[in-house]
C-alpha cells in the first residue's frame, strides 16, 4: 500500500467552535498509524458522513438538512449542492448500492427521509418520508420513536431502520424508480435494548446489530425468499468485559476493510471491543476489550491494514491512537492523541486512481 494512498474524514459538532468545520480531511500514514490534518471545511454540526458506494461522493448531516460533496484530488471535497429534509436534523444517512438514492433517519422526531440522488452525485427532491409512531411526547427516550440507523441490505432490497426508543428494527421494501418504501417487517429487539448502529458483512448474509442500553451485539443471518426478508438471531455477545463500569453505553459499529473484524465502543467504560468474524458463519470471538483514554468513544474503527485503531472521544474531543496485534489481542497507546471539538464519526476512504494527486 501506497503512502496517503487513504485519506479519513471525521465529522464533529461545531456549537463549541467559533469556525465552524464540522468536517476534516486528514491523510492517512498506515505505516506510523496516524493521521496529519489536511483540510477543513465548514458545515454545522455534522452528525455524521457517508460515502457513496461508486467512491465519487460524500454526504453529510447538517443542521440544515444535507450536503453533497465531491471527493476531489487527494480526496479535499468540493462542495456540490445542499437539500432538506423537511424535519429536525438527522442522525445518520447512507446510500443505497446503486447510488439513486439518499436515506436519512431522524433521531429526535423519528422519521426516515428518502431523496434522490442525481447523476452528477447532487441531492434531489424528497421522495418519501415515514414517521415512526410509539407511544407519544409524554415519553421520553424509551418508547418514543428514535430512529437512529438506516442501512439497505446488500442485494439492495430492503432499508433496516434501527429505532432506539422503539427496541426494533423496522424493513423496508425500496421501490427502486420512484424511492417509495414499504414496511413489510419487524425485527424485534429485547425491552429497553436501544438498537444503535447496522452494518451487513461483505456477502450481504449477516446483519450484525449494537444496542445501546443493552451494551451487546446480536447477529442475525438474512436471506430474501421468494421476495420477502427473513432474519434469524443466531448470537448475541456483550460489548463488555465481567468488570466493567456501572453506567455504561455501546456506541460505534464498524467493520475492518477486509470485513475480518467488527468494532465497537462503550461510553462510560471507556472502552473498545474487536470481535473475530468467522468468514463462514458469521458468529463473533472477542478479541479485545481494553481502554481508550478518553471520555465517551462514540466512534472506533481499525486503520485499512488492521494494525492501528482509532477512538474518537467526542466528551473529552480527542482522538487517540493505538498499534494492535489482534492475535495476541493487544492494544498499545501510539503516540500523541489529536484535539477535535466533539468528534461523532470516521470513514477511511481509499483514493480512486483519479482522487490521487498528481
Amino acid at each position: 500500500m501506497e503512502k496517503n494512498q487513504y485519506v479519513a474524514y471525521v465529522s464533529s459538532y461545531t456549537m463549541q467552535q467559533k469556525d465552524h468545520y464540522g468536517i476534516r480531511v486528514y491523510d492517512v500514514d498506515l505505516e506510523e498509524g496516524r493521521l496529519s490534518e489536511k483540510e477543513k471545511v465548514v458545515i454545522s454540526n455534522s452528525s455524521y458522513v457517508t460515502i457513496s458506494h461508486n467512491r465519487r461522493f460524500l454526504y453529510s448531516i447538517t443542521d440544515f438538512g444535507v450536503e453533497s460533496y465531491r471527493i476531489g484530488k487527494g480526496g479535499n471535497l468540493v462542495t456540490m449542492n445542499r437539500a432538506s429534509i423537511n424535519g429536525m436534523r438527522g442522525s445518520y444517512l447512507s446510500t443505497d448500492y446503486t447510488d439513486r438514492f439518499l436515506f436519512v433517519s431522524g433521531y429526535h422526531d423519528g422519521k426516515i427521509t428518502v431523496l434522490r440522488l442525481l447523476e452528477d452525485g447532487s441531492i434531489g427532491e424528497i421522495t418519501d418520508e415515514i414517521f415512526h409512531r410509539g407511544l407519544g411526547s409524554v415519553a421520553e427516550r424509551n418508547f418514543r420513536p428514535h430512529v437512529q440507523c438506516v442501512k439497505m441490505t446488500r442485494d439492495n432490497h430492503y432499508l433496516c431502520a434501527a429505532d432506539l426508543g422503539l427496541d426494533h428494527i423496522c424493513v423496508y421494501r425500496l421501490n427502486p424508480v420512484n424511492g417509495k418504501l414499504r414496511q413489510i417487517d419487524i425485527v424485534h429487539g429485547e425491552l429497553e435494548s436501544a438498537p444503535r448502529h447496522i452494518k451487513f458483512s461483505e456477502d450481504g448474509r449477516f446483519m450484525y446489530v449494537v444496542y445501546e442500553q443493552k451494551n451487546m451485539i446480536e447477529v442475525f443471518s438474512y436471506r430474501d425468499e421468494d421476495g420477502e426478508p427473513e432474519f434469524e438471531k443466531i448470537q448475541q455477545i456483550s460489548t463488555l468485559n465481567d468488570y466493567h463500569a456501572n453506567v455504561s453505553a455501546a456506541s460505534a459499529l464498524n467493520l475492518s476493510e477486509d470485513f475480518r473484524y467488527l468494532v465497537s465502543s462503550n461510553a462510560g467504560d471507556n472502552s473498545v471491543i474487536v470481535y473475530r468474524i468467522d468468514q463462514e458463519s458469521g458468529l463473533l470471538t472477542k478479541v479485545l476489550c481494553l481502554p481508550i483514554s478518553g471520555e465517551y468513544p462514540k466512534d472506533a474503527a481499525l486503520f485499512p491494514d488492521n494494525r492501528h485503531l482509532v477512538s474518537l472521544n467526542h466528551e473529552s474531543s480527542t482522538m487517540t491512537f493505538f498499534s494492535t496485534d489482534l492475535d495476541k489481542g493487544l492494544l498499545i497507546m501510539h503516540g500523541k492523541e489529536i484535539k477535535i471539538d466533539q468528534p461523532n464519526c470516521i470513514i477511511f476512504h481509499r483514493l480512486t486512481d483519479d482522487q490521487l494527486e498528481d
